[in-house]
């Protein structure tokens, strides 16, 4: 069995495929309970709902990761465009994106990711 069979039909597409989930169609849009966003594939520790803010484009945003040492940023040039990705280190999953149009007073950065690479750990 492979590692990634427990992954419904979306979730393989969005991470092992680099697919993307539309907007504002995610399960954690207008999430706004306290815990730890986990890698839905693997299980990492990836971002807390303290670095959650409404960003108003329709995924997910983090300021940061909760331990940097848990995703790897790779250059991503597809579809004609120049992005950063945002990978789970452990298993290799694609998240999403990181963009420079964060909030400035947490760092600038806005870590765009799609909801069904997530899981919710709530405290």
């Amino acid at each position: 069995m492979d590692k990634f069979s427990h992954l419904d039909p979306q979730q393989y597409h969005v991470m092992r495929e680099r697919g993307t989930e539309a907007p504002f169609t995610g399960k954690y849009i207008d999430e706004h309970s306290k815990g730890m966003y986990k890698c839905a594939a693997c299980g990492a520790e990836l971002f807390s709902s303290d670095a959650k803010f409404d960003s108003g484009t329709g995924w997910p945003s983090f300021t940061g990761p909760a331990n940097l040492e848990h995703v790897e940023l790779r250059q991503d040039s597809s579809h004609d465009m120049n992005r950063t990705e945002v990978v789970c280190k452990r298993c290799g999953s694609h998240l999403g994106h990181v963009f420079e149009d964060g909030p400035t007073q947490k760092g600038g950065k806005r870590f765009c990711i799609n909801s069904c690479s997530l899981n919710l750990e709530k405290k």
